[in-house]
Parts: structure tokens; C-alpha cells; sequence
């Protein structure tokens, strides 16, 4: 009907899926799942574990305990240990405060991150690379 095509609608299954956006000025207390994209440019104080892709939008703050998406783009501040599955990217804008264990990281210039990285499958580490030495004092040889 007037002249326009009709857009075809994903069939159940697909993998389109809808944004979960938690909007500026919203806060949540408590843990949060989501599955598909999700979007945070209000504060969540809590966990949250999204079955998907998620942003923290330049005024979005999430303080918990974990923070577990596949692939993660902050731009606002996040105190919390992060898990992601693909990649974890800290803009410019980007406070982080907490841990990270992810297959790719990423970090512009200007961004904060204060806290531990692990990177890649977690297996090429050797054993004893999270141990830690006296200051001024270099790491035993080992024969």
C-alpha cells in the first residue's frame, strides 16, 4: 500500500536481535542478564551479563562485581572485574577500575585503566607470569 516495499521481518531463530538501553538517568540496583546488544548510559550498580555485545555510553557507569559480554566498547567508567569472550575496547573517554580477562584488548590513548589484563586463550601464559617480585629486584633465572 503506497507504493512502499515491505522490509522482511527476521524469522524466529534469527540473529537479529533487540537493543536492551538502559537510558541516562536510569539506575539500577541489583544484577542485570540481557541477551542480544545492550547499550548503558545510565548507572547499574550490580553485575551484569549480557548474551551479546555491550557499550557504556560517555555517561554510563556500571559499579559491581563482574561485567561479562562477547564484545565490550567503553566510553563511560566502569569498577568492576570484565569478561569478554571477543574483544574489549577503552575509548579516550574510558575509565576502567578493575580487572580484564579477554581474547583482544584495545585502548586509546587517554584512556584509564587501572587494574590486571590477561589477554588471548589463557594458555600461552606460563605458570608463574602473575607472580609478582620485590621492587628493584629482577625475576629469578631459572636453569
Amino acid at each position: 500500500m503506497f507504493g512502499r516495499k515491505s522490509t522482511p521481518q527476521p524469522r524466529s531463530g534469527g540473529s537479529s536481535q533487540t537493543l536492551t538501553f538502559i537510558a541516562s538517568g536510569a539506575q539500577i540496583h541489583g544484577d542485570l542478564k540481557a541477551k542480544g546488544p545492550v547499550r548503558v548510559d545510565g548507572i547499574i550498580i550490580g553485575s551484569l551479563l549480557v548474551d551479546g555485545d555491550l557499550e557504556i555510553a560517555p555517561g554510563g557507569k556500571i559499579e559491581g562485581e563482574e561485567v561479562r559480554a562477547r564484545n565490550i566498547l567503553v566510553n563511560g567508567e566502569v569498577r568492576a572485574k570484565i569478561i569478554a569472550d571477543g574483544k574489549l575496547t577503552l575509548t579516550k573517554r574510558a575509565r576502567l577500575e578493575g580487572d580484564v580477562v579477554a581474547k583482544a584488548l584495545d585502548i586509546e590513548a587517554g584512556a584509564a585503566f587501572v587494574g590486571r589484563s590477561v589477554t588471548g586463550d589463557g594458555k600461552t601464559l606460563p605458570p608463574n607470569a602473575h607472580a609478582t617480585t620485590p621492587k628493584g629486584k629482577p625475576p629469578a633465572k631459572e636453569d
